[in-house]
């Protein structure tokens, strides 16, 4: 992610929270725009969209095509949940590939109906969130913020609420690591950033062409590729075992 990026939106997006708190935007009144917002806070049109991408994923705020982004309504009260599937236990990595098939299962139907659905700002979010995760692998970087906001931006690019809501609950601690290991090689990680980046890239290319298909198989391609990854991990794990 660009030089502090991250933190930048993190900044933006609790302070619109606090605005909208109390009460400086209230529930139907529309937020400034992307430059307005740029201009105040002193930061890029790419740190407010994902601040504002934070607020929707946190169900304040909602984006109308050409019209802008709107304050929503506070949430009610929330109802228990059914279930909990936030106790990965990221030094199991069986636990890992449980939550890949999951999230296989989900986002293959994301991309395609992103492809089919996403507007023109939309795409430019997942764009912007694409080329984050690139300059943080590159510099060497934890990637899972901004491969959780790419993948969250595919889900916003469906134009069904659910597929965000699930990530959103799901939350970005299922973003598998780059590795669950520290002794690989230069090497080893040069491939397996080349290998990320090339598999993103064809992600967000089938998208933006609106290929359904290819971005359906784009992101299969990618989640089974990490489940085989993880698998391979498991066996190498296993074989120590007596």
């Amino acid at each position: 992610m660009p030089n502090g990026s991250g933190t930048l939106a993190s900044r933006l997006s609790d302070t619109l929270r606090q605005a909208i708190a109390a009460g400086q935007f209230p529930p139907g009144s529309k937020l400034p725009s992307e430059a307005q917002l740029g201009e105040t806070h002193g930061v890029s049109r790419t740190v407010v969209r994902e601040a504002i991408a934070a607020l929707r994923a946190d169900r304040l705020v909602e984006a109308r095509q050409g019209a802008g982004v709107f304050v929503l309504d506070p949430p009610g009260p929330a109802a228990p949940a059914p279930m909990s599937i936030d106790n990965i236990d990221h030094a199991r990595v069986s636990s890992v590939i449980e939550f890949l098939e999951l999230r296989t299962a989900v986002e293959v139907e994301a991309a395609g109906l992103a492809a089919l659905r996403r507007s023109p700002a939309q795409e430019e979010v997942i764009f912007d969130c694409h080329y984050a995760v690139q300059a943080c692998l590159e510099a060497g970087k934890p990637t899972s913020e901004a491969d959780f906001a790419l993948h969250l931006a595919i889900a916003e690019a469906t134009n069904n609420s659910r597929f965000r809501d699930f990530l959103a609950m799901i939350g970005k601690s299922i973003i598998p690591r780059a590795a669950l290991r520290n002794e690989e090689s230069e090497e080893d990680q040069a491939a397996y950033i080349k290998l990320i980046m090339q598999e993103h890239n064809a992600i967000v290319t089938a998208i933006s062409a609106g290929d359904e298909e290819a971005a359906r198989e784009a992101m299969r391609r990618h989640l089974r590729g990490s489940q085989t990854r993880y698998r391979a991990l498991l066996r190498e794990q296993r074989q120590f075992v007596r």
